[in-house]
């Protein structure tokens, strides 16, 4: 199993009253899985997901992540985890302005003490699969929003990512560009990667193959199927 939450809570105190952004949630995500979380803003979704990638420590309960206790962990340990094995995708992209498409990809490699030449020419081959492979040179504020959060698609894979984690991927998104970046989605998922993605559009969770709903803070089942 690749994730496992046992009676995970994570509390936090606002305004002098104790609020539950997670309450017991217990549940497995099996390697290759395509899950999508669904819910109302402030329903959890994001603190789950952040739980999930090692960025927010729970209040309560076990988070295994293939068999290890994630928070058992250092922080430095955990960063090193997920620059190696976890990718992320946000809505908002997270590119570095003053970075040209190709340098964008080839951030996470430059952090992971991949040879520079190594990171050019994996950097070009993944902007190439994403459909960028004229914009390499192109800055974020040169590119359209769908061709941003491609780049950023580009750059979750840089380090071979096994697990992406996607918050709200298509938020931003035309119907056109939300497809073709479900689509890559999906090809990545085809590859064998685990895919988690948060999203209030109940299009973007068809694609998944199992939906997770969360109200208030807690998680139930709410389909799985078979994705062809």
């Amino acid at each position: 199993m690749l994730f496992q939450l046992n009676d995970v809570q994570k509390s936090y105190s606002r305004r002098g009253e104790a609020v539950t952004a997670l309450a017991a949630a217990s549940l497995n995500i099996a390697a290759g899985e395509y899950v999508a979380l669904v819910g109302a803003s402030g329903s959890g979704k994001t603190t789950l997901l952040s739980i999930l990638g090692g960025m927010l420590a729970p209040s309560e309960g076990r988070v295994l992540f293939e068999g290890q206790s994630l928070y058992d962990l250092s922080m430095v340990e955990r960063a090193q985890l997920r620059r190696e094995r976890i990718g992320f995708v946000f809505q908002t992209f997270n590119l570095i302005p003053y970075l040209t498409a190709l340098e964008n990809v080839q951030t996470p490699m430059l952090l992971s003490d991949v040879p520079e030449e190594v990171q050019r020419i994996r950097a070009m081959l993944l902007l190439e699969r994403v459909g960028l492979g004229q914009r390499m040179e192109h800055k974020p504020s040169e590119l359209s929003t769908g061709q941003q959060q491609r780049v950023a698609l580009a750059r979750t894979l840089a380090n071979d990512p096994r697990v992406i984690l996607a918050d709200e991927p298509t938020g931003n998104l035309d119907p056109m560009m939300r497809e073709e970046v479900l689509r890559i989605l999906g090809e990545f998922n085809q590859e064998g990667r685990t895919i988690v993605v948060v999203t209030h559009d109940p299009s973007v969770a068809h694609h998944a193959g199992r939906v997770l709903r969360m109200v208030e803070g807690k998680v139930s089942e709410e389909r799985t199927r078979k994705v062809a």
